[in-house]
């Protein structure tokens, strides 16, 4: 596939997707997300790839929906074709770890894909919001589920409501990103973490990613059972033994992915 509306680089074992409509600050366009989507199923399978960045640009990781695209809908167009499936979905069901780097505007759309990332991290001028509700509508891609979770009811209540931004300092506060960088730093400290995470094994990183991402549907006691059989499981592995081994001779694990 021809991207055009991305960039998708690949670097040892890390990929990179970048938003690329720097002219509409990468407002989320249909055509722009089937090429995410596209990217994402190449990398599903890539058995190089152990961690994907997703980025957008120093201005905006993106700026929201693209409203000229949705404008016109009635219920049934949005319904019957739900525009966010496609897309939302392949990053939600993505199963490597994924990471969003996120530096000036994430709003709306852009808000909700960065937190369907595994993590964020955010530039100093890194800015959130969820504006629908000045549009007459609510987030429709889990802004009011995901947010809620991550920074509590009342600031979920308080952004959704009122349509504010929350700048990256009141971000990590909240709980809403990992860690801030200054803005010239971001790309390299993001590609740091991504090579930290893609030298594991990536089984492990994926059945790590599996347990987290389980105990936000799941009660406790479930969750730590859960959380108890994989980590049995792990012990089925070549890497566990390789790492386990390492670290008793005292030198750097060499994993096989097995």
């Amino acid at each position: 596939m021809t991207y055009e509306m991305i960039e998708f680089t690949r670097e040892g074992s890390v990929a990179k997707i970048r938003l690329n409509r720097p002219k509409a600050l990468n407002a989320l366009c249909n055509d722009m997300m089937k090429e995410v989507a596209h990217a994402l199923a190449e990398l599903e399978t890539d058995d190089n790839i152990g961690c994907v960045i997703l980025t957008g640009s120093d201005k905006a990781f993106a700026a929201g929906a693209d409203i000229k695209e949705m404008q016109d809908n009635a219920y049934l167009d949005i319904y019957k074709n739900d525009p966010f499936e496609a897309y939302a979905g392949a990053i939600e069901r993505f199963r490597k770890p994924i990471i969003a780097a996120v530096s000036g505007y994430a709003l709306g759309g852009g808000c909700e894909i960065a937190m369907m990332c595994d993590f964020i991290i955010a530039a100093d001028n890194a800015k959130f919001g969820q504006p629908e509700i000045t549009l007459a509508v609510m987030p429709g891609i889990g802004g009011t589920q995901r947010l809620t979770k991550a920074v509590g009811k009342a600031k979920a209540m308080d952004m959704c409501l009122t349509g504010r931004m929350m700048d990256a300092e009141e971000a990590e506060r909240a709980g809403l990103v990992s860690r801030i960088v200054p803005l010239d730093e971001l790309q390299d400290e993001v590609m740091d973490a991504a090579k930290k995470i893609a030298a594991q094994s990536l089984p492990i990183a994926m059945m790590t990613k599996e347990a987290i991402d389980t105990s936000f549907e799941t009660t406790l006691a479930q969750g730590i059972h859960f959380e108890r059989r994989l980590f049995q499981s792990m012990f089925t592995t070549e890497d566990q033994k390789e790492g386990m081994l390492a670290f008793i001779e005292k030198r750097k694990p060499h994993f096989k992915n097995k």
